[in-house]
């Protein structure tokens, strides 16, 4: 039989014959005939993961962009969507004390008053990333604070959370309100809203400002709202008997003075019988009299009860240019 053992000598010798083959030609070349398959599969790889890479990166800028508009578009205020003013005084944010919010309406009610200037105080929570000169414009000439044939209308903004604050001065309001001024009103404001003083940050740049005004108006402004005339303590201050009542006691009077006429024979000037029912009747009387007639409680401020004559009648239509000034604390 023929011997096969030559066989695999002949094989190795091929395979080492190759190898030496492959070894003596460029590297590059070596490389490229060796590697081929493994580089092509490692390069697809390479690419996928390139591509996912971007893919990812792509989506998650498109989801902070998404995040972002929703957060903005939540914290967004709409003018439109604010309560409408009833007062001078618009505490939105709910930090004007009782006794601070009358004493500004007093003062507001004394400015339009004397002045004819309409102020609009307002606090609100927040406005979220909206500029404070563009939503404070807006609020202005929505509310149209002033009144319309002249537009001597002040809004001031205090935006809480966001430590921002605005002037807005209506277009006839202008020569006497410069920016300059608005923008050193805010400033002189900051002490009292660093404290967390908002109510007398209000009041004294309502007053630096009304100051301002009359000055350039050439009027004598006393900053105070005119009081009705005071009525005096009643002299008889009786005890207030009702009306019914009174209406018995004078039927009551006639008829005893007829009874004493028929007894005596006539009416005796100074008798008992007239006395006595006339004494009943001036107790009675005098219990309703006061020296302007019947008594009455004091008007004006916002609502009547502030103690001024008149009161906050609602804004008037005024508009605005976009004068003023904003600032921060």
């Amino acid at each position: 039989m023929p011997s096969r053992s030559p066989a695999p000598v002949a094989s190795a010798k091929g395979a080492r014959a190759r190898h030496q083959a492959i070894k003596e030609l460029p590297r590059s070349s070596a490389r490229a005939a060796i590697e081929a398959p493994v580089c092509g599969t490692m390069r697809d790889y390479t690419q996928a993961a390139i591509v996912l890479r971007h893919f990812l990166k792509t989506a998650a800028v498109m989801l902070a962009l998404l995040t972002a508009y929703a957060t903005l578009a939540e914290s967004a205020v709409d003018v439109r969507s604010l309560p409408k003013p009833t007062g001078y005084v618009s505490d939105l944010a709910g930090v004007v004390g009782a006794q601070d919010k009358q004493q500004l309406e007093q003062f507001c009610t004394a400015v339009e008053q004397q002045l004819g200037v309409q102020f609009a105080l307002v606090t609100i929570d927040s406005i979220g990333d909206q500029p404070i000169r563009d939503f404070a414009l807006d609020m202005a000439r929505e509310w149209g604070v002033g009144i319309k044939k002249d537009n001597q209308g002040v809004l001031l903004l205090l935006a809480i959370k966001d430590r921002k604050s605005d002037i807005e001065t209506g277009r006839g309001i202008e020569p006497y309100i410069t920016d300059g001024f608005a923008g050193s009103t805010l400033r002189a404001m900051r002490p009292d809203l660093q404290q967390g003083e908002y109510g007398p940050a209000l009041l004294t740049a309502a007053q630096s400002m009304a100051a301002q005004i009359a000055q350039g108006k050439g009027i004598a402004f006393t900053g105070a709202v005119p009081q009705r005339r005071a009525r005096p303590p009643d002299r008889h201050p009786g005890i207030g008997i009702p009306g019914p009542l009174i209406l018995m006691g004078i039927f009551l009077l006639f008829w005893l003075l007829g009874r004493g006429g028929r007894r005596g024979g006539g009416y005796r000037g100074g008798g008992g019988g007239g006395f006595i029912p006339g004494l009943i009747l001036g107790s009675m009387l005098g219990g309703r009299r006061g020296d302007d007639g019947w008594r009455g409680g004091g008007g004006g401020g916002f609502g009547g009860d502030s103690g001024g004559g008149g009161g906050f009648g609602g804004f008037g239509g005024g508009d605005f240019g976009g004068g003023g000034a904003s600032s921060d604390w």
